[in-house]
C-alpha cells in the first residue's frame, strides 16, 4: 500500500498568488484568444526601455560581462547609486550600503528577512501593494494592517500608526508614491509618522520605487533624509522597473544602514547570488547618461500625466463612482462601493461582460475600490472607460 507523499511546507500551503498578475494573465489569455480586452491591470510602463540603456547592456554582453559578479552588485553601479542619493537628496551613503538585487520585489523581501523574526509584527498601511503581507508571512512575521481610505486621501496619520504599535512591532512599511492608490505623503506628513516610529525604536522600510513618477509640482521626500536617527532606522528599497521602463530586467536596489546592508548581502549570497551581470551595465547607463535618461523620463511623465487627468475626469462622470486624483505612480483607485457588489465580483463581471481588466480593491486590503493602471495607451484608456461607464449604467438599472 502506497503512502501519500508528505505535505507541502507551511509556506507553500499558505502563500497567496499575486492577484494583479492573475488578472493580467487572464486578460492576456483572452487577448490571445482574439478578444478585444482593455487592460488596466498591469503595473508596467507601456514604453520600451530607452535605447541608451539597451545599448549599454548589449555592449556589456559583447565585452564578455557574462560571469558572476559580486553579490551586492558591480562596484561602478553601487557607486552610481550612492552618488544619485547624494545628488538628489543630500543623503550621504557609502557604496557598501547599496545592494543590487534580482528585482525590487526581492529587495523588499530581503529587507523584511533581515529585520524581522518569527512573531514580530509589521505595520502595513492599507491599501497596500499585494506582496507586502505575503513577504511578511514568509519571514514568519505577522502583518498588521491599518486602513487609510479615501476620506484621508489614502494616507495614514501619526495617531493611526501609534494605535497599531505593540511591544511586538518591529517594522513599519511606507510606500510613497503608493501602489495601488497613487497617494503621495508630504514631507511634513512623513516626518510626523517617522517621529512615532523612532519613538518606538522601529525599523522603517521605505518603498520608493515610484519616486520619480510624481505630478502637480509635488516634491518627493525620503524618511532617510530627515535625521541621522531616521537614516539609522530606514531601509530604502527601489529599483529600475518603473522609472526606466525596465520591468523585465529584474533589478532592485536597497540602501540601508551598514549592518542591515551587510545582512542583506549575506542573505542574497545564499539565495540568488548577484543580479544579472550584463543587465547591471544597462542600469549603470540609466544613472550615468543623465541627459538621455531625463529626456526619456520626461516623455513618460508627460504621457502619464495626460492619461491621469483624462481617466480621473472620465471616472468621476460615471454615476456611482468617485475617484481621488492620484499625485504619483500610474494608478487611480476609484470607489465603487455604491454598486453593492464586492470589488472582486465587480471586476469579474466587468471583465466577462465588457472585456475590461481591473484589479479588485480587496486584493490591496481595501474592499469597495478597484485599481486602474493608466500605464497603457490613450486609446485603450478612452475605450475602457467608455465600457466601464456602460457596465456601471447596467448595474444601476
Amino acid at each position: 500500500m502506497h503512502q501519500a507523499p508528505p505535505s507541502l511546507s507551511t509556506w507553500a500551503r499558505h502563500i497567496s498568488p499575486s492577484p494583479t498578475l492573475a488578472v493580467d494573465a487572464k486578460a492576456k489569455a483572452l487577448q490571445a484568444a482574439g478578444e478585444d480586452v482593455c487592460g488596466f491591470a498591469a503595473g508596467e510602463p507601456d514604453f520600451d526601455t530607452p535605447d541608451h540603456i539597451k545599448e549599454a547592456c548589449i555592449a556589456a554582453l559583447r565585452a564578455g560581462k557574462t560571469k558572476y559578479a559580486p553579490t551586492p552588485g558591480i562596484e561602478p553601479l553601487r557607486q552610481a547609486i550612492a552618488a544619485k542619493y547624494a545628488a538628489d537628496y543630500g543623503l550621504k551613503v557609502a557604496p557598501s550600503q547599496v545592494i543590487v538585487s534580482p528585482g525590487g520585489k526581492f529587495s523588499c523581501y530581503l529587507a523584511i528577512l533581515a529585520t524581522c523574526s518569527p512573531g514580530d509584527e509589521v505595520i502595513i498601511p492599507a491599501p497596500f501593494w499585494v506582496s507586502y503581507p505575503e513577504m511578511v508571512k514568509l519571514a514568519g512575521a505577522v502583518p498588521k494592517f491599518v486602513l487609510a481610505d479615501d476620506t484621508t486621501g489614502f494616507r495614514l496619520t501619526p495617531a493611526m500608526v501609534e494605535a497599531a504599535i505593540t511591544p511586538k512591532t518591529k517594522l513599519l512599511i511606507l510606500n510613497s508614491p503608493s501602489n495601488p492608490t497613487g497617494a503621495v505623503y508630504t514631507r511634513a506628513e512623513l516626518e510626523a509618522i517617522v517621529a512615532v516610529a523612532l519613538k518606538h525604536n522601529l525599523y522603517l522600510m521605505s518603498d520608493e520605487i515610484y519616486e520619480h513618477l510624481i505630478y502637480d509640482g509635488l516634491a518627493f521626500a525620503s524618511p532617510a533624509t530627515f535625521s541621522a536617527e531616521a537614516a539609522a532606522r530606514t531601509i530604502i528599497v527601489s529599483g529600475f522597473s518603473k522609472t526606466y521602463a525596465m520591468t523585465g530586467w529584474r533589478l532592485g536596489t536597497t540602501v540601508a544602514p551598514a549592518p542591515i546592508a551587510k545582512a542583506i548581502a549575506e542573505l542574497q549570497s545564499q539565495m540568488s547570488s548577484n543580479a544579472t551581470t550584463f543587465a547591471q551595465y544597462g542600469a549603470l547607463a540609466a544613472l550615468t547618461e543623465k541627459e538621455k535618461t531625463s529626456a526619456s523620463l520626461a516623455q513618460m511623465l508627460t504621457a502619464f500625466d495626460r492619461r491621469r487627468k483624462f481617466l480621473h475626469a472620465e471616472l468621476n462622470k460615471i454615476p456611482g463612482i468617485s475617484c481621488l486624483l492620484a499625485q504619483g505612480a500610474f494608478y487611480l483607485f476609484p470607489n465603487i462601493s455604491s454598486f453593492g457588489l464586492t470589488s472582486e465580483d465587480f471586476c469579474t463581471r466587468l471583465l466577462d461582460q465588457q472585456k475590461v481588466a481591473a484589479v479588485h480593491g480587496s486584493a490591496f486590503g481595501a474592499e469597495g475600490y478597484l485599481r486602474l493602471s493608466y500605464a497603457t495607451s490613450d486609446a485603450i484608456i478612452a475605450k475602457g472607460v467608455t465600457r466601464l461607464a456602460a457596465f456601471c449604467a447596467g448595474l444601476k438599472k
